[in-house]
């Protein structure tokens, strides 16, 4: 990339600290809350995780783009990322699969970004104050007028912007199960770990009722992942609430993790700061090991909250001991807050899938 000719821009958060850098991807402002990932790959994944939506990401590891971009490894058919900040983005890149850099991406999705300030220096602001809401801007700005609207931003329900608006049907290789996926924004490679397990899929939108997923009959039930905070999702909560009788065997994923959760009566709470990488320790209980797994959460369900008589705590945080699973005992159903279908991150929990597909297995189904 020319740092010499590049447009400037600049990043002010709400603390009224304002860095200056250089733009690409488009050029224009935008506001949203300031969240950042360690992760040293899979940015592709990053951008088209729907789970991002309504936050402007920074990348922690400084060089992105070294591989480019293409059209067959998004996670969802776009990008809602509100904007991107990076040290510095490859003008150059080098794969044998690559049809467009990471600034010709940004462009395409209309997604405005930010290179060439110190993302060090932002991260550590994020570590030790807190996630907080800021503007990335190509024009000129009052930043009086500026620091008044990034104050009033809230994320908001965003659930509804990344789902489907109906229902679409996926088959799987040599089908043995069919399982309903509610969709609060889900990532692709959920489904296709699913598929490569026999497993036919119904992508349902986000505020299906529960009568609406019983009439499908399936063998099991797949809770994703989503962007927000999960109590602004007070119809999803009802929802499941109402199907916990139905016993049709569940898998959850973090913000499908958290929902059920919060229909079995624990509650939540924001994180300082996230956990969003690649390289999140958890330890599984029950196995008494510690995996490495891919992450991005806001929330989480609060341990000591999650009744006795519903379940128990399965999986904990190796850094912070937050919650990272729950295995219930009222329902054949468990949830974890990573994300074992990780693409362009760690793959050590996939056997969760194969427990899933044991637990329909077990009960036999509902054909």
């Amino acid at each position: 990339m020319d740092f010499g000719t590049a447009k400037k821009a600049y990043l002010i958060l709400a603390d009224g600290t304002v860095f200056t850098g250089k733009s690409f991807g488009k050029e224009g402002s935008v506001i949203g809350e300031i969240v950042f990932t360690t992760a040293m790959t899979g940015y592709e994944e990053t951008l088209s995780d729907p789970s991002y939506c309504g936050q402007i990401v920074t990348q922690t590891f400084p060089l992105i783009g070294n591989y480019g971009t293409n059209d067959h490894d998004y996670e969802s058919k776009g990008s809602v990322v509100s904007g991107y900040i990076v040290r510095e983005w490859c003008e150059k890149p080098s794969n044998f699969r690559c049809q467009y850099t990471i600034d010709e991406f940004l462009k395409k999705h209309g997604i405005i970004g930010l290179y060439d300030i110190d993302t060090r220096r932002l991260t550590r602001i994020i570590r030790e104050t807190g996630v907080m809401n800021g503007m990335i801007t190509t024009e000129k700005f009052d930043k009086e007028k500026a620091l008044a609207e990034i104050k009033a931003y809230k994320v908001g329900k965003v659930v509804p912007k990344v789902s489907v608006e109906k229902p679409e049907t996926y088959k799987g290789e040599n089908p043995k199960f069919n399982v309903a996926l509610i969709d609060y924004g889900y990532k692709y490679n959920i489904r296709r770990e699913l598929e490569k397990r026999g497993c036919n899929v119904t992508v349902m939108p986000w505020n299906s009722t529960a009568e609406e997923i019983k009439a499908l009959n399936p063998d099991g039930i797949m809770l994703s992942n989503g962007p927000g905070d999960p109590t602004d999702n007070p119809e999803s909560i009802e929802t499941l609430r109402k199907l916990i009788p139905e016993q049709i065997p569940t898998f959850g994923i973090c913000l499908g993790h958290q929902l059920l959760a919060l229909a079995n009566g624990a509650k939540t709470v924001k994180l300082k700061y996230g956990h969003r990488g690649g390289n999140q320790p958890v330890t599984d209980l029950d196995r008494d090991r510690t995996y490495i797994t891919s992450q991005n959460h806001g929330y989480a369900v609060v341990s000591d909250t999650v009744p006795a008589e519903v379940g128990k705590v399965s999986h904990i945080n190796g850094n912070d001991k937050t919650c990272e699973g729950v295995k219930y005992t009222n329902a054949p159903a468990f949830t974890v807050q990573f994300h074992p279908e990780a693409c362009g991150g760690p793959q050590d929990t996939a056997y969760l899938f194969d427990e899933f597909i044991e637990l329909m297995q077990t009960k036999g189904g509902n054909k």
